[in-house]
């Protein structure tokens, strides 16, 4: 057998480390809840050996019962490895948060990291949750309260996946099956967030005009399940970012390509609602500024990893509400719980995107950085073959005169301004924006969705 540190397991060359030691113990109880540590093997696990008496056996279980708060009794015995004496220290409890001499520790990789006053507040806090979920909670709906249509699209994705055996029967059938009626009968408030008509949760999105939160150019309040609210977000974002073409298709269609990945965008919408906290009053938020695109929930990281852990080493997932994450991994919106933030930073290094994971004071926030305008614009300019077409006959380079630059920046800033608004805003006459509007389209650049009245702009490339 081959020795090796983790987040369970401790090593120790000898009792001259037994204090080191202590802290392991209680590292690795607030953090697993239970682990194993050895005496006389060196953290590379190297077999050394020690002298292992009674006298040893005693020195260890009394230094470990009276240093630990709160008391734990651990199973400290002797052990050969090798041929040589060692001694093994076997540990569980669930009475977080403990206690080494008067400090609280966590596990962090092999690492035991002294806890902040702050930190330990917010992990009795997690503890609390964790033994009172909200997710778990009977709510106060009914099976008449179930969208069965959204239930039976969720069975035929997941069975699509792999991932569920069985073809849909009724709501209370398949909401047992999914663990989500208790012994009671009482349907959970997990089911409601997930599959309810009209749950009250909401997503609010908006759109900035600079990198402030000064003036808004659109606000909106969508209420919906978590299924409905990661759709409408997704969408929210499609219709207000800009998009690029690429004619090098082999085929005389364009491929249309978004400024930020779509993909990805929804992975962070999706993981927005996994890991919030429901006990909090307050909203998921989108927000679309100038140069950034900011996803928060309430609830704050967890306080024992950074998001770099995730993105850097092989983190287990520890979900906040692990019930809602398994249904939502069912429906194939997730491959698998703790990839989500290294997916997103994967896509966006792949794309040249900025990606920041943040916790604030208020909520935790994934800011994905916008492609500035004139970068887009530049990556446009690029040689055509003479057969390809798109819309009317392009010039051999896609180029931009000053007017059209303006005309795509204002547009940037607001996808519904009208025509009079941008000759207003540019002292010019509304003939010239036409003109220039009517370049745009021909160049592909520029497309109208909808009505005059009620339509918007999309920059396509």
């Amino acid at each position: 057998m081959i020795y090796q540190e983790s987040e369970i397991l401790e090593l120790k060359k000898s009792t001259s480390e037994l204090k080191e030691g202590v802290i392991s113990i209680v590292s690795i109880l607030n953090k697993h809840k239970k682990g194993t540590l050895y005496f006389g093997i060196k953290d590379n696990g190297e077999i050394l050996g020690q002298e292992v008496t009674n006298q040893t056996i005693r020195n260890v279980t009394k230094t470990i019962s009276e240093n630990i708060e709160p008391k734990i009794y651990p199973s400290v015995s002797k052990i050969i490895i090798e041929n040589k004496d060692c001694i093994i220290v076997e540990f569980e409890g669930t009475d977080i948060p403990y206690f080494a001499y008067g400090r609280a520790y966590m596990r962090v990789g092999d690492e035991d990291r002294q806890l902040s006053q702050k930190a330990i507040k917010n992990l009795i806090l997690k503890v609390e949750e964790h033994n009172n979920r909200w997710e778990e909670k009977p709510s106060d709906i009914t099976l008449k309260d179930i969208d069965e249509e959204i239930l039976k699209t969720f069975v035929k994705k997941g069975k699509e996946k792999g991932r569920i055996p069985y073809e849909y029967t009724n709501k209370k059938e398949i909401l047992t099956r999914l663990g989500l009626i208790d012994k009671y009968g009482n349907i959970k408030n997990a089911a409601y967030v997930l599959f309810g008509k009209n749950p009250k949760i909401k997503l609010r999105v908006a759109i900035f005009a600079t990198e402030e939160k000064t003036t808004f150019l659109d606000m909106q309040e969508f209420s919906g399940n978590i299924f409905n609210l990661i759709d409408k977000g997704e969408q929210y974002i499609s219709k207000n970012i800009r998009w690029s073409a690429n004619f090098n298709t082999g085929s005389f269609s364009r491929e249309d390509i978004p400024e930020v990945p779509i993909r990805a965008m929804r992975e962070i919408l999706c993981n927005s609602f996994l890991h919030r906290s429901w006990n909090e009053p307050y909203d998921n938020d989108l927000a679309i500024y100038s140069d950034r695109i900011e996803i928060c929930n309430p609830g704050h990281f967890t306080e024992d990893a950074t998001p770099e852990d995730y993105i850097n080493k092989i983190e287990p997932s520890r979900p906040r509400n692990p019930l809602i994450a398994e249904i939502v991994f069912l429906s194939g919106e997730i491959e698998k719980w703790g990839t989500g933030i290294k997916n997103v930073y994967k896509k966006c290094q792949e794309e040249n995107l900025k990606v920041k994971f943040e916790d604030r004071k208020t909520a935790f926030f994934v800011v994905i950085y916008r492609k500035k305008l004139e970068n887009l614009v530049e990556n446009t300019e690029k040689k055509l073959n003479k057969n390809d077409t798109v819309n009317d006959t392009v010039n051999d380079t896609v180029k931009l005169n000053k007017t059209e630059t303006k005309i795509l920046n204002i547009i940037n800033r607001n996808s519904q301004i009208t025509q009079q608004e941008i000759a207003n805003e540019l002292n010019v006459s509304v003939l010239t924006i036409k003109r220039n509007i009517n370049k745009l389209k021909e160049k592909g650049l520029l497309i109208r969705i909808g009505a005059d009245k009620n339509g918007y702009w999309k920059i396509i490339k």
